[in-house]
């Protein structure tokens, strides 16, 4: 069954996100998610930046990456497991959710990923390392009123 897809934002998304990074690959150049092996459920995600993480802090790296997904349907980002135990690497909201209608975002879906660093040595990714899987699960809803509202932004768009 697929329910969904994965695309790169245009090329100007993903500069206005990237321009804090000098060293980040081609929007062209950035893989799409994808499974590592036929029993893989999650799809994994490459860095397209270089970036250093120093000890206690948070940085956010920006993906080129959207995933156009069917309603009833959500994207679950997980960071690696090799991240946390090698290098104390975790996102900042320890599990990410993207929603079936954030693809309609006015950053166009752009998957942005905070990354925040627990130990006491700065870890540097590289472009083109694996740093976190999307798994896509089904949405259960509870009885209640229509939800009628529209997404328009990401992180924090649909209140604190």
């Amino acid at each position: 069954m697929t329910i969904a897809e994965f695309r790169h934002v245009t090329e100007k998304q993903y500069e206005k996100d990237a321009q804090q990074y000098p060293e980040h690959m081609e929007l062209e150049a950035v893989p799409l998610p994808s499974r590592a092996t036929a029993g893989s459920a999650g799809y994994d995600f490459v860095c397209p930046v270089e970036v250093e993480i120093p000890a206690g802090t948070c940085v956010t790296i920006p993906t080129g990456i959207r995933a156009l997904i069917d309603p009833g349907w959500m994207l679950m980002l997980c960071p690696r497991s090799s991240l946390g135990r090698k290098y104390g690497l975790r996102l900042a909201n320890t599990v990410g959710i993207v929603d079936s209608d954030y693809s309609h975002a006015e950053n166009e879906g752009h998957i942005l990923l905070a990354m925040e660093h627990s130990r006491t040595e700065t870890v540097h990714l590289h472009a083109g390392d694996r740093i976190c899987q999307g798994i896509f699960l089904p949405v259960g809803l509870a009885r209640e009123a229509d939800v009628t509202s529209d997404r328009t932004g990401g992180y924090g768009s649909t209140g604190t």
